[in-house]
């Protein structure tokens, strides 16, 4: 009699074990879900890039992307004509929310503000960097979140 009650308690035990088991991993997914549907409507915050050249010249760029990069080779995201800008020179990454500048171990190097850039930065709207005798001024985007245009569910009228 003994045996059987140790074996009808082996498998409670083992019963509520996998219990236990599949309703931490269906919590787990939940999270997991929910989290990602979170991430699914974050967004890359636009960057706008005034560039003036040394020969007068300006041009706005927009970027949407999180990785831009800045030097003289026709593939970069913005192709510089300045003799003194490396062929790729800068690049400009959005992550932890927030744009930052790293130099590309230019030759001529790249400055922020008046101050050269030894390490990747956080940049943010009005900052000047400074490629060579090429100037850009940056702007940004506030808006992360896409938020929906309207609520589902209510009446609007």
């Amino acid at each position: 009699m003994s045996g059987s009650i140790v074996l009808a308690l082996r498998l409670t035990t083992a019963l509520a074990l996998f219990g236990f088991l599949g309703w931490s991993l269906f919590f787990l997914y939940r999270e997991v879900n929910r989290q990602g549907l979170s991430l699914a409507n974050r967004r890359i915050p636009g960057i706008s890039l005034t560039v003036r050249q040394e020969a007068g010249t300006s041009s706005l760029k927009y970027f949407a992307q999180s990785e831009i990069i800045l030097g003289r080779d026709p593939g970069c995201d913005i192709p510089l004509t300045d003799n003194t800008i490396s062929t790729r020179h800068a690049q400009l990454t959005y992550h932890h929310n927030q744009w930052w500048l790293e130099d590309l171990a230019s030759t001529n190097g790249t400055i922020l503000n008046g101050t050269q850039v030894n390490m990747p930065t956080v940049i943010t709207s009005g900052d000047e960097i400074k490629c060579g005798a090429t100037r850009l001024t940056v702007s940004l985007s506030e808006n992360i979140i896409n938020e929906p245009t309207q609520k589902i569910g209510k009446k609007h009228g």
